[in-house]
Parts: C-alpha cells; structure tokens; sequence
C-alpha cells in the first residue's frame, strides 16, 4: 500500500517538473520569452516556428528547485499568454524576413532563400530578433536543417510507438512512461537506431537523406526526445510536433492530430518536390489510414509504407491488411512488421539501404531474442 502511494506521488511530480519545464527558461525572472524550434527547409525555402509569451516572475519566497518550485511553475505556465503582434525578424545567412506573431504568439516564419547557403553543411543558424509593443527586444537563435541537394530519399516517421515504446494504446502506462521515464530508462525498439541510419546513409553508406520526425506528444517533451535520440544513436532530425497540447483554463486537453499529421506530411512533400518518401508509423493509432489516403493523393510520391505492429489485435491486422490491398495496384509497398528487420530486409530489396545496415539491423534485433520474429531472420539470411 505504501509502495503504491510512493508510487503515485513520484508520478505527479513527475508530471509537475515535466508540465514546468518549458517556464523555465526565464529563470524565475519572468516577462517576454521567445522558444523557437527547429526549423527545416529545402534550398529554395526554409521555415522557422516558435511563440512568443508573457509570464509571470517567481516571488522571492520561492525555493530555487523542489516541488514547491515545479507547482509554481505549473501556476505559470497556465497563466502564461502569447504576446499578440510581436515583430519577429527571422536572418538565416543573408536571407531575412519579418512577421508578426498571431494572437496566441506563434510565428510561422516561410523564408525564401533569394541568397544560397552553404552547401557543405546541412544544419544552419537562423538568428531571431522580437519586439514588442512596450519597445523591448529580445534576441535568440535556432538550428534550421536542409538536406543536400543530391537527396534521393525523404523519410518521415512517427516517434510514439514507431521509435520508441509509449504504450499508446494503453493510456495509462503510456502517461507514466511519457512523464515518468527519464530519457536513460524510455525503450527505443530493437534496431531502430541501426535502420535510421541506414535509411539516413542510403544504398551507398555516404548519403546524409532528410529524417523528419513527428509527434503526438506535447512541446513540453521536446528537450527529453532530444536527449532520448542521442542516448540512443538515433540520427537526429527536425522535430515536428504536431500540435500544441494548450494547457491553459481554454483548452486543457490535446487537440485531435489526425488532421495535423496529414497537412504536416503533404507540406513536406510540396517543400521536397519529386523526392520519393517513405512513411513509417505504428499499427496503435491511424498511421495506416492516414498513410493510405496520402499515397492515393500523391500517386508515385511514396516509396514505401513501414507499419509497427504494437499489438496482436485480429481486427487491426485485418483492417491494415485490407489498405495493403488496396495499394496493390499502386507503386507503394505497405509493410506490416512485428519489428524493424522485416522493414530492413524490404528496405534493402527496394535499394534504400545497404547490406551492411541490414545486417546492423539484424544484429540489433537478435540481441533482443524475445522481439525476434524468427520467420523474418530466417529469411533474412536467405537474402
């Protein structure tokens, strides 16, 4: 009984000092505060998004850290508003462009890139500066990623049960893991950090290919996935949240995502012109779906479809199977797999990968005997 209540103690603390990160930044002194994210962009176009916010300043009585710290912050974060018509000047090299943040304080920067940048490299400082109406300015800067011109293949996956486990299909486990875990102890599957490699090296093993990841978690996440990607040699790409989860008195639960997801990889596919794209998702929620319908409006655009299977529902498989069918006829391939070697092993067939990451996958997933789907090795050493 004890142990239980601990248990759940540590759980909304947990929960509190996640929930009371993103105030952070201000160090208690609070007013104006500018977040940005990572931007992305081809060699034409590049796009840069962050909010602007007002907040509150920690009184003097409040400890530095603690729980009492993380409640206050919590307080902070509800009451926080977006700054409404904030001047954003957005420089990346010698491009720049100037908006204005909307009435909850985001800003969508799309920035045409009149001036090229340096080819040599992929990721980019974009500098920002805000102003506010009160005539103070505040300065930052963000990473923005552009990949090669030479790319031949644009991957966009899902990170909730796709990269690492969440249990979305089982809310409460997957809330204690979101909140609870550290970024050491949240389980990426077996092999995954070796088939993004590989995916993000090519055929050849020299190639640097786009890997764009998308989220249904909230922005309040965005520094542990981070840390969770380079604790686990995953390669590192823009993140794309899909959504802001609006924790405020207005919207206090997360806004549906489907829709996002959809718009989100459509924009990706007109930013990257007629580079083929694979898709990956979970078998959890409706990646199949949504996949499916975009492969359908982009004929020829998607290379391949990779599905995690995250449970052993009949009716699911089912379904899924069904959208592979309808597929058939078209270039795109759906693959429904138990874990990441079938997806390997179908990757190196089409050519999106080499040998050696096939191998770098197989190895990966072996180490985990009890994931294994001992069909997909054996075939894996046939070919």
């Amino acid at each position: 009984m004890k142990q239980g209540l601990r248990r759940v103690t540590y759980f909304f603390k947990r929960l509190a000092h996640v929930a009371a990160s993103p105030v952070r930044r201000d160090n208690g002194r609070g007013g104006v505060v500018v977040h940005p994210y990572r931007g992305y962009g081809s060699r034409d176009e590049a796009f840069v998004m962050g909010r602007v916010y007002r907040q509150l300043a920690l009184g003097r009585m409040i400890p530095r850290r603690g729980a009492l710290r993380d409640i206050a912050d919590v307080a902070r974060r509800i009451l926080r508003r977006g700054v409404k018509r904030a001047g954003v000047e957005v420089r990346l090299g010698d491009n720049h462009r100037q908006v204005v943040t909307d009435r909850d304080g985001y800003f969508n920067v799309r920035l045409p890139l009149e001036s090229p940048l340096p080819v040599e490299v992929s990721w980019h400082r974009a500098d920002i500066a805000v102003s506010t109406a009160a005539g103070r300015l505040e300065h930052t800067h963000t990473e923005v990623y552009v990949p090669a011109e030479a790319t031949d293949l644009l991957v966009i996956s899902d990170i909730d049960d796709t990269v690492m486990f969440t249990g979305v299909a089982e809310k409460l486990k997957m809330l204690y893991r979101l909140f609870v875990k550290t970024a050491e102890r949240r389980t990426a599957f077996p092999g995954v950090a070796a088939l993004y490699q590989a995916l993000h090296r090519g055929a050849d093993g020299k190639l640097e290919r786009p890997i764009l990841y998308v989220s249904r978690g909230p922005w309040a996440i965005y520094e542990m996935l981070e840390a969770f990607f380079q604790l686990n040699r995953i390669p590192v790409g823009p993140i794309l949240f899909l959504r802001e989860w609006g924790l405020s008195w207005r919207h206090p639960w997360p806004r549906r995502a489907t829709d996002h997801k959809r718009d989100l990889i459509e924009r990706m596919l007109g930013l990257f012109d007629d580079v083929p794209c694979v898709l990956i998702g979970d078998s959890g929620q409706h990646d199949p779906e949504v996949y499916t319908e975009i492969v359908k409006a982009h004929p020829g655009r998607i290379a391949a479809i990779y599905i995690r299977r995250v449970d052993n529902n009949p009716d699911r498989e089912t379904a899924i199977n069904r959208l592979r069918e309808e597929l058939s006829g078209s270039d795109c391939e759906l693959i429904l797999a138990a874990d990441s070697l079938k997806m390997a092993r179908h990757a190196h067939h089409r050519g999106f990968i080499s040998a050696h990451g096939r191998d770098a996958v197989r190895r990966s997933v072996c180490s985990h005997p009890e994931t294994v789907d001992s069909a997909d090795v054996a075939e894996s050493e046939r070919g």
